[in-house]
């Protein structure tokens, strides 16, 4: 339902590929305006913001994943303050609040590391992860230091938390937390199905678990005990891309899928198309979603407003960004005002 007295921000992340040198950054541009904004005041210099999270309860405060561990504004952006971190050479990839405690954050880091706060960010615990054995298949492939790229709390059962590894499968933990294991088995059990880039957790379907993974899509209905490939036809000729998947607040049976051509691989040349999919009966069926235009590179982000959820953004690895005012009937496109390419690119984007 909108809210006539909010108005919607989004919020894009940019950092370098690799081991995470060159220049980053972090935009900021106001629905209803074509400048995006520069906001990297209290930032670490050339800031690698691969994850941003927005306080549930307040979308004034946003929190930033940064090479130097995690930072919080309290005025959209505009002033960044250094959050404890661990030590140097830690980099934050994922962040994700716990759906019934607006307090407890989880951050997650490469090399692999998953901490907790339960004060808003002000002071961190790690977690164990001491028994996690990563797949045979994904050990010989640098870079050796898995990464956490994305943590999901079960809204139904949030002892259930989930964490996906590129590349390493999936993490899960049964104690809100604490300890972690490895639950990769069953049918995504080859190099490029363990090449996790998401995780998510529906309140309309306890239990369940989804998963993109480079090249696939898969669904657990047993917490992570078993999987199911979820089949969408022929996303792409030559291959599929999966990178990023959201649950629509206002719908939990909706997801939302960013996706591009190559993966796998896909032959050379391939990646440079992207698409959105969506379903709304959890995955069972899917519809490849009209934004108007084909996008010219691989799909890589959705973002919903969660206080207007009428609004849905999505975008591609270059910049070029995709907004719908009504659910996703119509959509109009866009390009950031800023220089990107394969060495600088669109890691997260979140709305408020």
């Amino acid at each position: 339902m909108a809210n006539q007295d909010h108005q919607t921000y989004i919020y894009i992340g940019l950092a370098g590929e690799g081991d995470g040198t060159g220049e980053g950054g972090l935009m900021r541009l106001a629905d209803g305006d074509d400048r995006w904004q520069t906001i990297t005041s209290g930032l670490p210099e050339q800031p690698q913001v691969r994850a941003l999270a927005v306080h549930p309860n307040d979308p004034a405060v946003i929190y930033a994943g940064t090479q130097l561990g995690p930072y919080r504004s309290d005025d959209r952006g505009e002033h960044w303050e250094a959050l404890e971190s661990p030590r140097p050479g830690m980099d934050v990839w994922s962040l994700a609040f716990h759906p019934n405690k607006s307090n407890v954050l989880f951050a997650g880091y490469e090399p692999c590391a998953i901490y907790r706060s339960e004060d808003g960010g002000v002071s961190w615990k790690q977690m164990d992860t001491s028994r996690v054995r990563f797949p045979d298949v994904t050990t010989y492939m640098p870079p050796l230091a898995k990464r956490v790229i994305g943590i999901a709390v079960d809204p139904s059962e949030p002892e259930n938390v989930y964490a996906s590894i590129e590349v390493g499968g999936l993490l899960a933990s049964r104690d809100g937390g604490e300890t972690w294991d490895s639950v990769t088995d069953g049918l995504y059990r080859e190099n490029h199905t363990v090449d996790l880039h998401g995780v998510q957790v529906s309140p309309a379907a306890p239990g369940h678990v989804f998963i993109i993974t480079q090249v696939a899509m898969f669904r657990s209905p047993d917490r992570g005990a078993h999987w199911e490939h979820v089949r969408f036809g022929e996303m792409f000729p030559g291959g599929s891309y999966c990178r990023g998947l959201t649950v629509a607040p206002d719908d939990p049976k909706t997801l939302y899928l960013a996706a591009g051509a190559g993966g796998g691989g896909a032959p050379s040349g391939t990646a440079e198309k992207g698409a959105l999919f969506r379903s709304k009966d959890l995955a069972d069926t899917w519809e490849r979603v009209d934004i108007g235009e084909e996008p010219p590179s691989r799909m890589f982000q959705i973002a919903i407003d969660p206080r207007a959820t009428e609004k849905v953004y999505c975008c591609t690895y270059d910049g070029h960004i995709y907004s719908s005012n009504d659910s996703g009937v119509s959509w109009k496109s866009g390009k950031m005002q800023t220089k990107l390419s394969r060495a600088r690119h669109v890691y997260p984007m979140v709305c408020a």
